[in-house]
């Protein structure tokens, strides 16, 4: 059998399955459109110095915008923004100007710069955050799953107090929180949400490189400048905190207690809250005000009258962390962010150029949004979901891209949440149809399914999905992807040195968008939609936003 009989052969395969998708003559030709030079073109442009890191509410932000916006206009995309292609929504910008925390126990103090030893931001929009002597309590995970039959708390009150929390969630046992699978309860976020939700004062979130998946510098990064928040009555805790192990192992010592003997307590499910006996002081400002950034909205209209009311929806993140505050005389200053996300962004537009080439369009819409504030909590894709241009049953899955490869093609597919949809078997046969197989995410300890904007999707309950290169690179040694990726994390990633090099290989980003053309095409024409698998933790919603869809 030869290639082209082969690849028929296993989209076929793929269309038993998804009722529908099947590959023709028009389909190869708008894949072969996906190339280098086209995703090299894009970054080129969005992560030039001129758009200044594309930090959300600035000039480069609006640049980043426009410039996508032109690009839709082009391709013939119909505007699906409120204004035209945007869909403006309002954020509330924070920037705190800490200098130390001061922890105090029986006469002693310890004191915590900021931000070499920690990072503390307004978790409320407060213009003034005063802590006075607030208890802190070691908490372990933080974690409430009542489906684990695990409580941190304990019917603790823990209103008012500072909760020192551990990272991640528990690993050692397969049959809990998925082993070393981080899940949603792993995350920062979580934490921050738990504390939140039980009044207290603070939370301090402990920091270590296996536990974040990132050294301290992208803490440093991610939380120094401005902190963003979608307007809310309920945004979070007062105060919002990192620290190094470091200084956490010194602050629970001020108590008397060792940090290595708590967290090995916070591993069982018989853990319960410590006080440490220490308290916590600090009063900074924060300089707070109203701003706007927008979601890049374009749609390519579905040809069935009927299917053409779900739309497959493609994402990636258009932001990212803008200027370094007070940067040295003839340092870089700018987070140019090419990988993150100015490389999902040329997927999305190369996709889009693939969809608007085809002479007869698929059954379904399609919606390509380029999504703001994804670095500041994934605020973009939330307010898409909250302000969809359908209701939010019609929207088919989402297909999002944040972050390309840059060291070649691949052998594999890494899947974030591969398991948790009905789409394996379907994405498993195009795949093979490039000479690749699926793997589940090479990096599961790192919780990704829930950071970045596919996770705004399943909340809500709809199918999204996640994907990209793996490590086991074409014509290179076994464990060579792997060590490319770990360096590039722990020297690019969240810094300036993110930048467009002309050592990429973007075979392997090629090879994905051609993928990610190939999957929504194969969604927008199946008579079917994706589903949650039975007993997923987001199979309840998909099925409460599928039921409420009547046509």
């Amino acid at each position: 059998m030869d290639g082209r009989s082969m690849r028929l052969l296993l989209f076929s395969l793929a269309s038993v399955f998804l009722l529908g998708a099947s590959e023709s003559p028009q389909e190869e030709a708008a894949e072969a459109l996906i190339t280098e030079n086209v995703l090299r073109a894009h970054v080129r442009f969005l992560a030039s110095d001129l758009l200044e890191g594309r930090a959300p509410a600035t000039r480069g932000d609006a640049l980043s915008e426009a410039y996508i916006a032109s690009q839709f206009e082009a391709l013939g995309l119909k505007p699906a923004g409120s204004e035209g292609y945007r869909q403006p929504f309002e954020l509330l910008g924070v920037l705190g100007h800490p200098d130390v925390l001061t922890f105090s126990a029986q006469g002693r103090t310890l004191s915590l710069n900021v931000p070499t030893e920690a990072i503390a931001s307004s978790g409320n929009a407060a213009e003034q955050t005063r802590l006075l002597g607030a208890e802190v309590v070691f908490v372990g995970y933080g974690i409430q799953a009542p489906e684990f039959s695990w409580d941190d708390f304990k019917g603790m009150d823990v209103h008012g107090k500072v909760l020192l929390v551990m990272n991640n969630d528990p690993s050692d046992d397969p049959a809990l929180f998925a082993g070393k699978t981080r899940l949603y309860y792993g995350r920062w976020t979580y934490k921050m949400e738990m504390g939140q939700r039980l009044g207290a004062a603070g939370v301090i979130v402990i920091h270590s490189n296996a536990s974040a998946g990132y050294p301290w510098q992208v803490v440093q990064t991610s939380w120094s400048g401005e902190q963003f928040f979608l307007p809310s009555p309920d945004l979070g805790p007062p105060l919002r905190s990192w620290a190094t192990e470091d200084a956490c192992r010194r602050l629970v010592a001020l108590g008397g207690k060792d940090l290595d003997v708590l967290r090995r307590a916070a591993e069982e499910r018989s853990f319960r809250p410590v006080p440490l006996g220490v308290t916590l002081s600090t009063d900074f400002k924060s300089t707070v005000r109203h701003t706007h950034t927008a979601n890049v909205l374009g749609v390519l209209p579905g040809s069935d009258p009927l299917r053409a009311q779900e739309w497959v929806v493609y994402t990636a993140h258009h932001d990212h962390l803008g200027m370094k505050a007070n940067a040295q005389p003839g340092e870089d200053a700018i987070y140019n962010g090419a990988v993150d996300d100015a490389g999902g962004v040329s997927q999305l537009l190369a996709v889009a150029r693939a969809f608007a080439s085809l002479p007869h369009r698929p059954a379904r819409s399609v919606l390509f949004a380029a999504v703001g504030a994804e670095e500041k909590g994934l605020l973009g894709s939330e307010y898409l979901v909250a302000h969809a241009p359908v209701p939010v049953g019609q929207l088919a899955l989402d297909i999002n891209m944040d972050g390309f490869k840059i060291f070649g093609a691949t052998r594999d597919v890494a899947v974030l949440g591969l398991g948790k949809t009905s789409l394996d078997k379907t994405l498993a046969a195009l795949a093979h149809a490039q000479g690749r197989t699926l793997v589940a995410d090479p990096f599961p300890e790192q919780g990704s399914f829930y950071r970045s904007d596919q996770f705004s999707f399943a909340r809500a309950g709809v199918p999204g999905i996640h994907y990209f290169s793996g490590v086991e690179v074409v014509g290179k040694p076994a464990g060579w992807g792997r060590e490319q990726h770990d360096a590039w994390v722990a020297t690019h990633y969240h810094q300036p040195s993110d930048e467009l090099s002309p050592d990429w290989n973007l075979a392997g980003a090629v090879q994905d968008a051609r993928l990610y053309f190939a999957l929504g095409y194969a969604v927008a024409q199946a008579k079917g939609l994706p589903t949650w698998v039975k007993g997923d933790e987001f199979e309840a919603a998909g099925k409460a936003i599928r039921s409420a869809v009547v046509h």
